[in-house]
């Protein structure tokens, strides 16, 4: 079965994110469907890390080289 195409583009998004940050939001993060953009502004997102990923992340980094 053929994947569908969005309803959006790539332009549409980036005049969403441009609009987003000109009205003083700070993105914390976007989801995507088949037919619409939600931009969550940061203070929408999570105090702490936003994944079992970014906790990795945040150890792995912590080491000492």
């Amino acid at each position: 079965m053929p994947r569908k195409r969005p309803t959006f583009s790539q332009t549409d998004l980036t005049r969403a994110l441009k609009a987003t940050k000109a009205a003083g939001l700070k993105v914390g993060r976007i989801e995507l469907t088949d037919d619409r953009i939600v931009i969550h502004s940061a203070s929408d997102a999570p105090a702490g890390p936003d994944s079992t990923y970014d906790t990795w992340k945040a150890k792995r980094d912590a080491r000492s080289a």
